[in-house]
C-alpha cells in the first residue's frame, strides 16, 4: 500500500522502583502536566544501550495503584548526559531532570498497564544509572515492588522459520501460517520529521495486537532513516532509528509475533508516469529499488538480523516497472528481477530482487525472504518464471491483494495466484479494501485459508478508512467494520 504523507548492546543499567502515595498534581503546566490524578502506585525499570559516546534509555512505567488519566516521569542523571530525542512521550531536559510527559494516546493507563518511552542522549565519561524516578510528583524509589511480578506476555517466543516445500515450519518442522497486521510509520515519520514511529509502539500496542490470535507483524521501513542519510532530521536517523527497530522486534517476538521487516520507501528520482514525489529522497513508493542504497540497507539489516531466524525480511513493498509506460511486459519482468539495464527507461539506476537477495545472503543470513511481485505486487504471473535464485531455498512469494486491484477475484486468483502457493509459502503481505467494510477481504481470506496461505491486514493505523484501509480507531484494539471483518476472522482461527 502506498502509506500516507501523514538487542544487539549489552544493558549498562536496570533499575526497578516503586511509589505508592496520593498525588494531586494541578492543570496548567507548560508541557501539559494532568490534573487530578489518583492514588499513585508506579513501578519504573529504566535499561540501556551504551555505545561508549551515547545510549539509547528504554523505560517502562507500569501502573501498580489506581486508574491514571494522564503522566508525568521525572528523574535526574548525575554525569553531563544530554537528551538528543525522544518517543512515545514529550521529553525536555533542564539541567539534570528529565521529565517526560504522556501523549494524548498513551496517558490512560488502569490499574496493572504499562506504558514504554525511550530516548537518545549523548554523554562522555561515566554512564551511571539515574535517581529519583517519580510519577506525577511521587518518588518512586527505594523500595521494591510488593505486587507480584506481572504475567509473561501470552504467545511465548517466536518461532524460527525456514521454507519446506510450500510451507513455512518453525524448528520442529510443524507448519506455521502467519497471520495478522501491517503497522505502518517506520516508512514515513522519520523522514517527515515526525518522530520514528506513528503512535505507540508499546507493550500494551502489542498486545492489542496479539489479543486478535494475531501472530505476525509486518514492519514497514525506510532506508534512508535507517542508512543515516543526511535528508533525515539526525533525531529520527541512524543508530536512533536502528535501534527502535531492534526494540520493537524483541517486543514483537517476546510476545509470540513473528517480526517481518519490509523496504517500504527508498531512494531513486522518478517523475514519469505514475510517480508519487518529485525527489530522489526516500519520501514516498518508488517503482524499484535503487541500486545506491537499497542493497545496502538489506545488508546491514540482515547483518543485524542474521541469528534470529525468527524475524523474516520483505525485500521490497511494491516494485511497478510495468506500471511505467516505459518498458514492455517482458521487460518489465526482467526489470523486476535483474534492476541496472534491464530497466529500460527507468531515470535511475536500480536494484533488482535478486541484487537486494544477494545483498541478504551475501552475510550469511539465512532467514525466510519475502519477494512481492509486479505491478504493486499483485501480479504474479511471472513470479516462478523469473524468481530470484536463492541458495538457502527460504524463498516466499509475497502477493498483494485489495478490491481495487486487477487480481481481484477467485478466477484471477485461481489462475496466477494458485499456482505460485502450490510450489512456494505465500503470504499476502498486504490486503484490504478501500469501502471500510470487509466483504472484499471475507472472500479473500477463505480462499487464502482453502490454499494454506499468510496473511496480513492493511493497516494498523488509527486513520479514517477515508485515506485508505485502516483497521482500528483506537490503539487498544477497537476495530473500524473493516477491521472487525480480519478481527473476528483471526478469533475464529484454530
Amino acid at each position: 500500500m502506498r502509506s500516507p504523507t501523514p538487542r544487539t548492546a549489552a544493558v549498562a543499567a536496570l533499575t526497578g522502583a516503586l511509589c505508592l502515595a496520593g498525588s494531586l498534581v494541578t492543570a496548567g503546566d507548560a508541557l501539559g502536566t494532568p490534573a487530578a490524578h489518583a492514588a499513585v502506585g508506579c513501578q519504573v525499570d529504566y535499561s540501556t544501550n551504551d555505545w561508549g559516546t551515547g545510549f539509547t534509555a528504554a523505560i517502562t512505567i507500569t501502573n501498580r495503584g489506581s486508574a491514571m488519566d494522564g503522566w508525568t516521569l521525572t528523574y535526574s542523571y548525575a554525569g553531563n548526559q544530554r537528551l538528543t530525542n525522544g518517543w512515545n512521550g514529550r521529553w525536555s531536559q533542564s539541567g539534570s531532570t528529565i521529565t517526560v510527559v504522556n501523549e494524548n494516546w498513551n496517558g490512560s493507563l488502569a490499574t496493572g498497564a504499562e506504558v514504554n518511552v525511550g530516548a537518545q542522549f549523548t554523554y562522555s565519561g561515566a554512564n551511571a544509572a539515574p535517581a529519583g524516578f517519580a510519577v506525577n510528583g511521587t518518588a518512586c524509589d527505594g523500595d521494591e515492588p510488593t505486587d507480584p511480578p506481572t504475567t509473561p506476555p501470552p504467545g511465548g517466543t517466536a518461532p524460527e522459520l525456514k521454507v519446506s516445500g510450500n510451507t513455512l515450519v518453525d524448528a520442529d518442522g510443524d507448519a506455521v501460517r502467519l497471520r495478522g497486521v501491517n503497522r505502518s510509520g517506520g516508512e514515513f515519520a522519520c523522514v517527515q520529521g515526525n518522530g520514528i514511529w506513528d503512535g505507540p509502539m508499546d507493550a500494551a500496542s502489542v498486545a492489542a495486537i496479539r489479543s486478535w490470535n494475531a501472530n505476525a507483524v509486518r514492519v514497514p521501513l525506510n532506508s534512508d532513516c535507517w542508512l543515516g542519510l543526511d535528508n533525515v532530521e539526525p533525531a529520527y536517523r541512524g543508530t536512533a532509528y536502528q535501534n527502535a527497530v531492534k526494540d520493537y522486534v524483541a517486543l514483537l517476538e517476546e510476545n509470540g509475533i513473528t517480526p517481518i521487516l519490509e523496504l517500504h520507501w527508498s531512494h531513486g528520482l522518478w517523475t514519469g508516469h505514475d510517480s508519487h514525489c518529485e525527489t530522489a529522497d526516500a519520501e514516498c513508493l518508488k517503482p524499484m529499488p535503487d541500486a545506491e542504497y537499497a542493497p545496502e540497507f538489506w545488508r546491514q539489516m540482515a547483518d543485524a538480523f542474521k541469528n534470529d531466524t525468527a524475524v523474516v525480511f520483505d525485500l521490497f513493498n511494491e516494485p511497478y516497472p510495468n506500471n511505467l509506460e516505459v518498458m514492455d511486459y517482458d521487460r518489465s519482468w526482467q526489470c523486476w528481477r535483474d534492476g541496472g539495464p534491464a530497466c529500460t527507461g527507468l531515470t535511475y539506476e536500480a536494484a533488482g530482487m535478486q541484487d537486494l537477495l544477494d545483498a541478504v545472503r551475501g552475510t550469511g543470513a539465512a532467514n525466510v525472504v519475502m519477494v512481492g511481485g509486479n505491478s504493486y505486487s499483485n501480479d504474479l504471473s511471472r513470479w516462478l518464471a523469473m524468481k530470484p535464485s536463492d541458495p538457502t531455498g527460504n524463498l516466499a512469494a509475497s502477493w498483494h491483494s485489495y478490491n481495487f486491484n486487477y487480481c481481484s477475484d477467485a478466477s484471477c486468483w485461481d489462475e496466477q495466484i494458485a499456482p505460485v502457493a502450490a510450489q512456494v509459502p505465500l503470504v499476502a503481505g498486504e490486503f484490504g479494501e478501500d469501502t471500510c467494510s470487509h466483504g472484499y477481504v471475507d472472500t479473500l481470506m477463505a480462499w487464502l485459508d482453502a490454499h494454506g496461505a499468510s496473511y496480513l491486514g492493511w493497516t494498523w493505523n488509527t486513520w479514517d478508512c477515508a485515506a485508505g484501509p485502516s483497521l482500528i480507531s483506537s490503539y487498544d484494539g477497537t476495530p473500524t467494520p473493516y477491521g472487525a471483518g480480519l478481527r473476528d476472522h483471526l478469533l475464529s482461527a484454530p
